[in-house]
Formats: C-alpha cells, structure tokens, sequence
C-alpha cells in the first residue's frame, strides 16, 4: 500500500512539473507576427547592489535578487504605440524632478523600431529602441514558444534591469 502510494505521488508531481504553456502556439504566432502583444512582467532582476543589499535586509528575505511583481506590470506593443507601465528598481544617472512623481518605466512613445529575429534556439527575440523619449530605451524581448518571455532594458540613463513575464494577445 505505501508503494501504491509512493508511486501515486511522484506520478502526480511529475505531472504537475511539466512545463506551462501561457498562450497557445498558434495564437502566439499570429500575436508575434503582427507585432501586437502584450508583455506581462511577474519578476524583476535589478542589477545595483544597493538595491539587492536592501532586498537582503529585510525581515523574511530569501538572499535572492528576484522580485515578484504584481499583476499591471509590462508593455502593450502595437504598430504605431508603445505604452510602457514598468517599475524599476536602480540607479538613475541624471534624475529630474518629475522622476519622481512617475516613478519606474512609465511613457508612451509613437516613434520605435522594431527588429525582429529568431535566435539559435527557435525562440522570437525583439529588439525595440525609442525614438522620441528623453532617455533612448532599448528593449530586447525573447519570447519562448511556450508564450513565457525574458526582457532586458537598457536606456542611456540607466542602470540595466531585466523582467520575467509572459505574452499575451494585446488588449484594445
């Protein structure tokens, strides 16, 4: 009976270790074709160590880099908008005094290029830069074929900072 059990067990958590698909292959094709998604951070990897020593200091800290988010955080990506709603967690070379008040990534831009590529592994990478912004931001989006994705951002005011998230069809 305990090996019935035993194995009932680790049949179960194998089951349940499988990889998760976030959006069906053929609904993120057509999403990454078009180029109109949405980007749905749920973790952030911030780079300074002043953040990271803070991070590690509080009550209950794990000792890891890794900051889960809230759902809201991420980019809406369509043909002529990108709307950006992102928190950031480093150090800003040159701060004005209206950072403050928006705090994080937060802007849309009407002027961006998009390069788009498909890496060794066959997965989809973006490299989207802005045009019209105070600070040029270069975002550089893997998408897996599961609909999971890895953003790294880097801007010429900024310390770089990354984000683990997910694709989904982009909201009107």
């Amino acid at each position: 009976m305990k090996s019935l059990i035993l194995i009932f067990s680790l049949a179960l958590m194998t089951v349940s270790c499988g990889s998760q698909i976030y959006l069906e292959p053929t609904t993120l094709s057509s999403v990454v074709e078009k180029q109109e998604f949405d980007f749905n951070a749920t973790k952030a990897f911030p780079t300074n160590y002043d953040v990271i020593n803070v991070m590690n200091s509080m009550p209950g800290s794990t000792g890891t880099r890794i900051l889960n988010l809230d759902p809201g955080n991420g980019f809406n990506l369509k043909k002529d908008l990108l709307s950006v709603a992102l928190p950031y967690f480093g150090r800003a070379f040159n701060a004005s005094p209206g950072d403050a008040i928006n705090g994080g990534l937060r802007f849309e831009s009407k002027d961006f290029m998009v390069k788009q590529s498909t890496t060794k592994k066959g997965n989809t990478l973006f490299v989207i830069t802005t045009l019209d912004q105070k600070e040029s931001y270069v975002f550089n989006l893997e998408i897996f074929k599961n609909g999971s994705a890895f953003l790294s951002v880097s801007s010429n005011n900024r310390q770089p900072i990354s984000y683990d998230g997910n694709i989904s069809v982009a909201n009107n």
